[in-house]
C-alpha cells in the first residue's frame, strides 16, 4: 500500500500522491442536510405518550422524553438524606437561614409532608437562582416557622410531578426506547437542584441514572435535563460528571448555546454550530413555531431544540393535539433539508464530527481507502458521519471495495464526488472501474 501526502483542513483532508488528488470532507449534518431539530419533552406527563408520541410515530419522528424517574413504580423514590429532620427543624427557631445552612434546609423542606412545603422549596430555589439570595433566606425561614407552628397546609393543587394520572410503567418506557425514542433523566423528584446540598443533589442525579440503566439500558443515561432549565454552575459541575450530555448546558468551544430566554438569533453567531432552544408555550402561535423551522433551513449551522411540557390541557403550558399535528407535519414535509433526531443522537454526531480525523491512502490510480479515527469511544459515539470524497478527474465509475456495488457519482461546485456514511474507527475502500 502506497500512501500520499496528507493535508488536514477543517473537518476534511486533502491527499496527494503521484499527482493524484483526493479531497474528503465530513458534511456538517448527516446526508448533507441543512440543520437539525430535536423534539424534547419534560416531566413524563402521560399525554406526552398517549397524544404527542403517537403523532410523532405516525410521521416517523423520534422524540426525547426527560422523565421524573421517582414517580415510576419500581424506582428509587424521593427522600431527604442527612441529619434528623426534627433536629434541623428545631434549629430553625433560633438560627436564621444563611449561606451555611440554606442547602440543607432547602433540601429538607420539600419532604416535610405537604404540597405547600414543596412549593416553598420551589420558590426558594427560584429566588436563589435569580440572585435574590437574602429573599430566599427569608422565605425559607417563613416556611419553617409555619412547620413549627403546624400551619403548613396541603394546598390540594395538582403538582405535575405527583400527578396521579401519570401511570407510565418501565416496561412501556423500555418499549418506547426500542421504537427509537430517547427516554432520559429529569431527576428523581424534579427539585430545584441549585438549592440542594451535595448528598441530596447527588441522589437526585445518580438514583435517576441508576434506574434508567436498570430498566432501559445504556442509551438512556447519555443525556439528561436538570429541572427548571437550571444553568447553575454548581449544579452543572456535579451533573456533567454524571451524564455525558446535558440539555441545560453543553460547554463546547465550537457550540453557541442560545437558551429559551435569549433574544439572540442563530445568524449572530460565528461558531461552527448553534444550539437554539425554543419553548413552544401555550401563547406561542403555530406561525411563530414554524418560523423556527424555517430559520434552521436558512442556515447551515443550527440545531433547534424544542422544549415541550404540557399536552392537551395537562401539564405546564400545554399545546393542543391539533397544533402538534400541524407542527410535526410541517417538520416532516421539510425532512429532505432537516435531520430530525433525538437530543442524544445529535450530540453524538456533533462531538464525533468535531473530534475525528480522516486518513486517506491511495494505491496507484485505482484504489482509495478512507478511515475515520477519533479518541472518542466508537461504541458510544456510534452515529455515522457523512463523508464526501472528491475524485480525480479520470474516475468515471466507482465500486465499493471488491463487492461490485456501483457507487453513484455526484457533482457540485467543487467537482465530482461520492457520498457515503462511515462510523468512527471504520474504513471504507473504493475502486476505479474502467
Amino acid at each position: 500500500m502506497r500512501y500520499g501526502i496528507f493535508f488536514l483542513f477543517a473537518f476534511g483532508l486533502f491527499a496527494c500522491q503521484n499527482n493524484i488528488t483526493v479531497t474528503t470532507e465530513i458534511t456538517k449534518w448527516p446526508d448533507d442536510k441543512s440543520g437539525a431539530i430535536s423534539v424534547t419533552y419534560d416531566d413524563g406527563i402521560i399525554n406526552q405518550f398517549t397524544i404527542a408520541k403517537p403523532i410523532m410515530d405516525s410521521l416517523g419522528l423520534p422524540g426525547t422524553f426527560y422523565i421524573i424517574t421517582g414517580k415510576v413504580d419500581g424506582s428509587g423514590k424521593g427522600k431527604f438524606l442527612g441529619r434528623d429532620p426534627k433536629e434541623i427543624i428545631t434549629e430553625t427557631a433560633n438560627t436564621p437561614t444563611d449561606s451555611t445552612n440554606i442547602f440543607e434546609r432547602a433540601s429538607l423542606i420539600a419532604f416535610t409532608g405537604t404540597s405547600e412545603a414543596e412549593d416553598y422549596h420551589a420558590r426558594v430555589g427560584s429566588l436563589f437562582e435569580q440572585g435574590k439570595v437574602k429573599e430566599a433566606y427569608l422565605l425559607l425561614d417563613e416556611g419553617y416557622q409555619k412547620i413549627r407552628e403546624g400551619k403548613m397546609k396541603n394546598t390540594n393543587d395538582v403538582v405535575f410531578h405527583n400527578n396521579v394520572e401519570d401511570t407510565t410503567t418501565w416496561d412501556q418506557y423500555k418499549s418506547y426506547a426500542a421504537q427509537g425514542h430517547e427516554i432520559a433523566s429529569h431527576t428523581v423528584t424534579h427539585p430545584r437542584l441549585a438549592v440542594l446540598d451535595e448528598i441530596n443533589m447527588l441522589y437526585e442525579l445518580e438514583q435517576s441514572k441508576a434506574d434508567l440503566l436498570k430498566f432501559i439500558g445504556e442509551e438512556s443515561i447519555f443525556s439528561a435535563e436538570g429541572p427548571y432549565g437550571t444553568e447553575n454552575e454548581r449544579v452543572m459541575e456535579y451533573a456533567h460528571k454524571i451524564y455525558p450530555s446535558l440539555r441545560n448546558r453543553m460547554p463546547e468551544d465550537w457550540l453557541e448555546e442560545i437558551n429559551r430566554g435569549s433574544k439572540m438569533t442563530p445568524g449572530e453567531s460565528n461558531k461552527e454550530y448553534v444550539q437554539w432552544q425554543r419553548g413552544p408555550l401555550s401563547r406561542i402561535g403555530i406561525g411563530e413555531m414554524k418560523s423556527w423551522v424555517d430559520t434552521v433551513m436558512k442556515h447551515d449551522d443550527t440545531w433547534l431544540v424544542l422544549v415541550f411540557h404540557g399536552v392537551e390541557n395537562l401539564g405546564w403550558e400545554p399545546k393542543t393535539r391539533n397544533e402538534l399535528v400541524e407542527y410535526f407535519s410541517y417538520m416532516k414535509a421539510n425532512e429532505n433539508q432537516l435531520w430530525i433526531a433525538t437530543f442524544r443522537d445529535v450530540t453524538k454526531f456533533l462531538r464525533a464530527r468535531m473530534n475525528s480525523e480522516i486518513s486517506t491512502s491511495i494505491e496507484s490510480d485505482k484504489k482509495i481507502q478512507i478511515s475515520l479515527k477519533s479518541e472518542l469511544d466508537p461504541a458510544i459515539y456510534s452515529i455515522p458521519l457523512t463523508l464526501k470524497t472528491y475524485l480525480p478527474s479520470n474516475w468515471k465509475n466507482v465500486e465499493l471495495g471488491n463487492s461490485g456495488e456501483k457507487i453513484e457519482i455526484k457533482e457540485d461546485e467543487k467537482g465530482k464526488y461520492i457520498s457515503y456514511n462511515l462510523q468512527l474507527g471504520n474504513s471504507i475502500e473504493f475502486n476505479r472501474v474502467d
